[in-house]
């Protein structure tokens, strides 16, 4: 049994060695056959004429440059029919080369799940990697090989309107969902239900100065390090196929041009074999960073960095068999960029059939899975964040007679799908996204009445529905408000210095709070937004962000039990825009603030708190946790050690539900600076009520560890705090532990 199994595992290995080697025969001749125009024509990519993510380059030529080989990928092609008929001329060049069809599948295809901030919020990782794998499925129904995404970039200002396609402002679980993100949409790539994972933006682009979009970033080497790479490489070790660079410059060198970052770094150290996407036009726009004159010089400068493929710029396309000419670019360099394009579209099994994803078919079925809609559902309710719940307002009763559902985003439905949702051509909103009052339709019985007034807009001062709104809300037992953004409002190109929630929608919830009756605030939006007179006042508050598809359905699920609430937050919520950038896992400084009033002399704000409105890792549950009984199995260990921690988890209260246990760590005394907290283990733990569970965690060196005035990854002798909570400001349980060398 032993040999047998022994046998089948080399026979396993031999196979997998064996066919990758024919693939990399298979590119070497079919390289060889290749013109320098043809492998140029690889390396560049158009989009189609669907939704457009950039400005477009006119191109009358594109269908003769398709039949001529000059075209490696387009994008924002959508449907079996477009990439069918785009194949089918590419299947008329010389050499028979097939396109790559790649589109921004960010958080759904037809189906439209949460946006992903929002799924982070979730912590739940097999969920978002779930999420994923249906996206992928849809995508790949619809012809697409290629999703731009998952974004990786952590940022610590909402400012930046991109926060709401990442997962928030923590290294650690941005980590594990960049991870589960790249296996849920390439499952076993090659696999017609799977599509190539791009993960974007190579490097730092989610710190760039001020919060504004494209801007520049500046960091330490040691933060570079320690924060912003280790989700990509955390993509990589999932086997992403392909990255995207970024529009940013880091320390001055944009990141499309940055040969440090792509040659040095991914394909370097890390030892990347898939290929480098620009980002939209960025190649190109390297002319406006002002460190090359046009576009020859910038194409000169990506391609020797290591940016494979040209997303929209045309530089590669116009310069690149020039400077080979000249002698400027070696050749060398565009034969490893075609082949690493020309292994992805062998691995995808395009040139044995290059329709095998344009079947119409497939596409009608998968788009019209049921079980699609009921996962997402899942997945909106999992992301819902209960900020607050004062006397226990929340879950209302499906006995409650009169509710009044008030607010510009009630009856609302695409804005449910937030930015970057697909935009098919054929889908009527109306019927595909249930609105927030469907939702509530949905769910209450036939002696529950629903009242409606919309209150005012989602922006402007106009008051004249205030009357309306308060004299509705008289007549019902319980007030929901449904505030927020547009869902357009985050995104990218959407930087907003004021992340206040716009208009008088907060004065509509005071009006409203001034009925004396009981009020549930829902807040719809993309980012962490401002909302102090609210979050003051406020007796219940529902962080909703933008849900997708099943949005009024999963809402209705939480507001009257069906589920618990669970989410935590991803990011640090400010109380104003001056505490920008803010993050929980800061260093401490010379002059800590001992508090929040004494402020002389200390690191604080004369006019405001250091802390934040609400902190990483809050929320709420309907039911109540306990933590108790903490244990370490020792407390002194080496690094080649390990810590077994273990404690008690009870559900305390009246509710089955799930509870994020969070574990951090405060290395007390080290070479460089440290953060006060750092969050490094979670687990998702379901409870009934009365139950008690054994939590148990693992302490180890890659948890002790830390990049040192020399980039050296490694750990110092010590004292360590443990801590467990809730959230990073709601410490439960706390340990000491020391490491010795």
């Amino acid at each position: 049994m032993k040999k047998t199994t022994i046998l089948g595992l080399l026979l396993v290995s031999f196979l997998g060695f064996s066919q990758q080697k024919t693939i990399d025969q298979r590119v070497e001749a079919l390289l060889k056959q290749m013109t320098l125009e043809e492998k140029i024509g690889q390396l560049n990519q158009y989009t189609g004429n669907n939704q457009a993510t950039g400005p477009i380059t006119i191109n009358p030529n594109k269908e003769a440059e398709i039949k001529g080989g000059l075209i490696g990928s387009m994008l924002n092609v959508i449907g079996t029919k477009y990439t069918r008929q785009y194949q089918e001329l590419a299947m008329q060049s010389r050499l028979k080369i097939p396109l790559l069809f790649g589109q921004d599948v960010i958080h759904g295809y037809k189906t439209t799940f949460p946006i992903p901030l929002a799924e982070a919020a979730s912590w739940d990782i097999e969920a978002i990697e779930l999420g994923a794998r249906i996206a992928a499925v849809e995508a790949s129904a619809s012809g697409i090989h290629w999703t731009f995404a998952p974004m990786v970039d952590i940022s610590r200002d909402p400012r930046w309107g991109r926060v709401m396609e990442g997962a928030g402002e923590d290294t650690y679980l941005g980590s594990k969902i960049a991870f589960a993100r790249v296996k849920g949409f390439q499952g076993n790539l090659g696999d017609v239900n799977s599509v190539m994972a791009c993960v974007k933006h190579f490097v730092g682009y989610g710190a760039a100065v001020g919060g504004r979009d494209y801007n520049s970033v500046d960091m330490s080497d040691r933060m570079l390090w320690e924060t912003y790479l280790p989700p990509f490489k955390a993509a990589l070790d999932a086997g992403a196929a392909t990255f995207m660079n970024s529009f940013n410059d880091l320390n001055g060198v944009p990141a499309t041009g940055n040969k440090f970052l792509q040659r040095d770094i991914l394909k370097g150290k890390w030892n990347f074999q898939g290929f480098v996407v620009s980002d939209w036009g960025s190649i190109g726009e390297m002319v406006n960073h002002g460190n090359v004159k046009d576009n020859k010089e910038a194409a000169q400068l990506a391609i020797t960095a290591g940016s494979d493929m040209d997303m929209e710029s045309n530089a590669y396309r116009y310069n690149l068999a020039q400077l080979v000419q000249e002698g400027k670019v070696d050749v060398a360099l565009i034969d490893d960029a075609v082949k690493r394009i020309l292994r992805k579209k062998f691995e995808l099994g395009l040139f044995e059939d290059p329709y095998k994803y344009s079947n119409p078919k497939r596409e009608a079925k998968e788009l019209n899975n049921p079980l699609h809609r009921k996962i997402a559902r899942d997945m909106a309710a999992k992301s819902i964040v209960l900020l607050k719940n004062e006397k226990q307002l929340l879950p209302l009763s499906k006995d409650v007679k009169k509710i009044a559902f008030i607010g510009p985003l009630v009856k609302e439905h695409k804005e449910n799908m937030g930015f970057w949702a697909v935009e098919l051509p054929e889908l009527d909103y109306t019927k595909e996204v249930v609105s927030q009052w469907q939702g509530l339709q949905n769910k209450v019985g036939k002696n529950t009445q629903l009242l409606y007034a919309k209150g005012c807009e989602i922006e402007g001062n106009n008051r004249d529905g205030f009357a309306e709104a308060v004299a509705v809300a008289n007549q019902a037992d319980v007030v929901i408000v449904s505030i927020g953004e547009r869902g357009n409002m985050s995104g990218e190109a959407k930087s907003r210095s004021n992340i206040h929630i716009p208009g008088v929608q907060e004065e509509l919830v005071q009006a409203l709070q001034a009925t004396g009756k009981p009020v549930v605030v829902l807040i719809n939006a993309g980012r962490p937004l401002v909302f102090n007179q609210t979050a003051d006042t406020a007796q219940t508050i529902l962080y909703t962000w933008w849900l997708g598809t099943e949005a009024g359905n999963a809402i209705a699920d939480v507001l009257f039990g069906d589920y618990n609430p669970s989410g935590k937050l991803p990011m640090t919520f400010p109380r104003e825009e001056g505490q920008l950038p803010i993050y929980y896992n800061h260093f401490n400084t010379g002059r800590p603030a001992p508090n929040e009033t004494a402020f002389n002399y200390v690191s604080a704000y004369t006019d405001l708190k250091n802390s934040p409105k609400f902190a990483f890792g809050h929320g709420l549950s309907y039911t109540t946790f306990n933590y108790s009984d903490l244990k370490l199995s020792k407390n002194k260990i080496k690094d080649t050690e390990t810590i077994e921690v273990s404690f008690q988890l009870t559900n305390g209260g009246k509710f089955a539900g799930n509870e994020v246990v969070q574990l951090y760590l405060r290395d007390k005394v080290g070479s460089v600076v440290r953060p006060i907290i750092e969050l490094k283990d979670f687990q998702k733990v379901y409870l009934n009520t009365g139950e008690t569970k054994t939590i148990q965690f693992t302490i180890d060196k890659e948890k002790l560890a830390f990049y040192n005035e020399k980039l050296e990854w490694n750990t110092e002798a010590g004292d360590f705090d443990l801590m467990i909570g809730t959230s990073s400001s709601d410490i439960r349980l706390k340990a000491g532990f020391e490491l010795v060398k």
